[in-house]
């Protein structure tokens, strides 16, 4: 996973697979778990940049289309 948006696709998937009975309860529970950390991860990197009055970059939140570039995260 490259990008926020497929992290929000990979979300979806897991709440359907709850919803019709093909994810184990304890498998999702633990995926959520690993989402929101990663997402944690990228609030701080946006707070700290917040901070020090800077415009991040990070790659994790960038569009596909952007992502060609190389930026520093």
């Amino acid at each position: 996973m490259k990008h926020i948006s497929e992290l929000s696709t990979e979300l979806s998937a897991l709440y359907e697979g709850l919803k019709n009975g093909t994810i184990e309860v304890k498998v999702a529970a633990e995926m959520n778990n690993t989402a929101g950390k990663i997402i944690h991860a990228q609030r701080v990197q946006l707070e700290y940049a917040d901070l020090r009055k800077e415009q991040p970059d990070i790659a994790f939140m960038r569009t596909k289309a952007k992502s060609k570039t190389k930026v520093q995260a």
